[in-house]
């Protein structure tokens, strides 16, 4: 158990300053919530980004990796750069709040609280390009298509941090079941990777009654599924930690008919690299061998959607540091072990230093149901207290003299 730590005077006064603020952002959020777009077609969130931005005195470049938009502001002599990240994109899910700003556009809704990331990086932004001080460089970063499609990766090809470069970068996502005003982390591994694969078996059709002259796909692919489970149980370490999950089978038409094909389409995922390629080596050596023994053939695609998210030691001190100034050491979780879950943010901190932090966004009735639901909202309540967390990270690391 933590003991208590009342928060530095100076940073609760800055929560309740941004509190005091938050209604125009509220506004913006609840804007982009209503109109939520797919990953790379953020089209109208980036143009409000950018247009905020210019506005405010930032430096603004877009289309970075499609629709992704980064302003810059450069202040003193310092050649020290800190970068602040968040996502836009929306989910293909029909919303059910009954929210007066539930979403407008069919099949689309920020499931996921991205509209609450932008709104909260942006209300720090206003705060940093009106009243904050400090000595270097300060880069925010709007990222289009966390969501499996690789948004964070497609800007790093683009040249994020050649065009924008950063000493370290920092992320949060809100969390339910934190409570609001509260922040979890940890040093090292935070989230895993993940990687889709896609299992293809082919062999030969028949009808069903005559299973001799063909070559059956699908009792290959349930050897494969089979298989598959020994993975985790008897090649991976015992003290690590993975994940190989068949979520889909599709194979066939008619319960008369041998198919040509079947297809396994999986989720894998890792805590550490040597993990995760010992998995891939895995499931390809399987899948392969298992169909061959049948008779049949197996191709395997492998796409990796994000890699192990680490938390940089020094990046992640002063994350602590700052949490702790904002809301005191009772109002900190340090995780005691990394989430299975993943996050597009771990292209980044794979090139540079950063850390990854989750933000309360309430319990119960308040913080509502899980993410990735057609009932979840983002929690306004918690916007100042994200907004804090990034302007004080500038503050602190480009901090003058």
């Amino acid at each position: 158990m933590t003991q208590s730590h009342a928060p530095a005077p100076e940073r609760a006064a800055l929560v309740e300053t941004l509190r005091e603020r938050r209604a125009p952002f509220v506004q913006i959020r609840h804007d982009i919530h209503a109109h939520p777009e797919l990953g790379f077609a953020e089209t109208r969130t980036s143009s409000l980004v950018a247009e905020k931005l210019a506005e405010w005195g930032y430096e603004v470049t877009t289309g970075i990796g499609g629709t992704g938009v980064v302003g810059r502001i450069r202040r003193g002599a310092s050649e020290r750069a800190i970068g602040l990240r968040a996502d836009m994109d929306a989910l293909p899910i029909q919303e059910n709040t009954g929210l007066p700003y539930a979403s407008t556009v069919a099949q689309t809704m920020h499931a996921c609280g991205h509209d609450g990331h932008t709104a909260t990086l942006l209300a720090a932004a206003h705060y940093l390009a009106t009243d904050a001080a400090f000595d270097g460089t300060l880069n925010v970063i709007f990222q289009p298509a966390e969501e499996g499609l690789g948004g964070a990766s497609r800007m790093i090809a683009d040249g994020l941090f050649e065009r924008f470069p950063c000493d370290q970068v920092f992320a949060l996502h809100n969390a339910p079941g934190l409570p609001v005003g509260h922040f979890a982390v940890r040093h090292g591994c935070m989230l895993a990777s993940s990687d889709t694969v896609t299992i293809t078996v082919t062999g030969r059709g028949a009808h069903g009654a005559m299973p001799q002259l063909g070559c059956d796909p699908i009792v290959a692919s349930a050897s494969i599924v089979m298989a598959l489970q020994s993975i985790v149980a008897r090649n991976v370490e015992p003290t690590r930690a993975a994940v190989v999950t068949v979520g889909a089978i599709h194979a066939g038409k008619a319960g008369n008919v041998i198919p040509e094909s079947a297809t396994l389409q999986l989720s894998v995922r890792a805590l550490d690299s040597e993990t995760r390629n010992l998995l891939e080596t895995r499931i390809r050596s399987i899948a392969e061998l298992q169909a061959q023994s049948y008779g049949a053939t197996a191709s395997v695609e492998y796409k990796a959607i994000s890699r192990p998210l680490v938390n940089e030691q020094k990046a992640t001190d002063l994350a602590i540091d700052v949490m702790q100034s904002l809301v005191g050491k009772t109002g900190l979780t340090m995780m005691p072990e990394a989430v299975m879950g993943s996050e597009d943010f771990s292209w980044m901190t794979e090139k540079l230093p950063g850390c990854y932090v989750l933000l309360g966004n309430g319990v119960g009735s308040v913080g509502g149901c899980t993410v990735h639901n057609p009932g979840y909202d983002f929690n306004d309540e918690a916007l100042p207290y994200g907004a804090a967390w990034f302007v004080a990270l500038v503050e602190r690391y480009l901090r003058q003299g």
